[in-house]
């Protein structure tokens, strides 16, 4: 298929928080054409159509009658809807970025890939933190990570209810932590509690991979702080990547460090004030929203015809890791009577 020389033709499906973001910033890119938008509530509509001088629609079937001409569409639609909005986007020739998680079953993203495969069309699951850039700098410096600890706390919110914890925040350490440790899964444990939604919404994973490589995952939508870190140690080396703020910490040991040794050079007790053989550094790293950075991502592959950054493929292995860390949820409440 040839690639584009026009701006893209892109509308949103949802516009709720996510699709607003997606909106705000679709509107702003120069490679980009916001043609319209899906949206059944009525003030919802009303809002998005004076803002942004676009027609939007009540239904997605409406949406397709028109002559839009649409090349693209992202959809932020409650993940249960995932399957049918894009697939049917798909069918019709549009390439769509799809909200994470890529779909609610497995079953439901191998018709999304299928679809998407048969009519040629470019399928991205909306996995944002892997265009922080944080992310991207030190993926780019991996080093063989052999143990992973990720806490992403938020305080509660009525979005994303549809979902547990895990579809909802973890989701994205999993595809993070998936694709910085490349190794199968051996084996994982999980424990989740409802608290208020009715889902778990405070869950805590440990998974171990075939390399022998462990990660711990601890995420919380009910927690009284805002929190999304992601540590991770190397042979000689800890990571420390804080996804709100963007940046990274790096601690360096030498290989003839000597902790004795260096205790006796005088090095005060708090090893941050600085011990010989230790080494801190602050990465440069280049500044950009993570949401933007992922459109222009998606952008560029519909322009081009290029394969995602992020894959349908990587979509499915995080939602297929997900899925087993709820099996597991729901085995441990079951053995040790927790009831929603």
């Amino acid at each position: 298929m040839s690639a584009l020389t026009h701006p893209v033709r892109i509308a949103v499906c949802g516009a709720g928080a996510f699709g607003a973001n997606h909106l705000r910033i679709l509107h702003e890119l120069p490679q980009a054409a916001l043609v319209a938008a899906v949206e059944p509530d009525p003030a919802r509509s009303a809002s998005v159509a004076a803002q942004y001088s676009i027609p939007v629609f009540s239904s997605l079937d409406a949406a397709l009658s028109a002559d839009l001409a649409l090349d693209a569409a992202v959809v932020a639609v409650p993940t249960v809807h995932h399957c049918q909005v894009a697939g049917q986007l798909l069918a019709a020739g549009i390439d769509c970025l799809v909200e994470k998680p890529l779909a609610p079953t497995l079953a439901q993203a191998d018709d999304l890939i299928a679809v998407a495969a048969r009519h040629q069309r470019i399928l991205q699951p909306g996995h944002l933190e892997r265009f922080n850039p944080a992310v991207l700098a030190m993926q780019q410096d991996l080093r063989g990570p052999m143990f992973f600890e990720a806490h992403r706390l938020s305080i509660f919110t009525p979005r994303s209810l549809d979902v547990d914890v895990v579809l909802d925040l973890m989701i994205h350490d999993l595809d993070v932590v998936l694709r910085f440790a490349a190794s199968p899964v051996r084996e994982l444990r999980a424990v989740g509690l409802p608290i208020l939604s009715g889902k778990v919404d405070i869950a805590n994973v440990r998974v171990e991979f075939e390399s022998g490589c462990v990660a711990n995952f601890t995420a919380s939508r009910v927690s009284t702080e805002r929190i999304r870190k992601l540590r991770y140690f190397e042979p000689g080396r800890y990571v420390s990547i804080d996804y709100a703020r963007r940046d990274a910490l790096v601690i360096g040991v030498d290989r003839d460090f000597d902790l004795s040794s260096a205790m006796q050079v005088g090095a005060a007790e708090d090893f941050r004030n600085g011990l010989p053989g230790l080494s801190f550094d602050q990465p440069a790293i280049a500044p950009g929203e993570p949401l933007r950075l992922e459109l222009e991502s998606f952008l560029h592959s519909v322009c081009t015809r290029h394969e995602p950054f992020v894959t349908a493929q990587h979509g499915r292995e995080a939602l297929a890791l997900a899925l087993a860390i709820q099996q597991q949820m729901a085995s441990h409440a079951a053995r040790v009577g927790i009831t929603a």
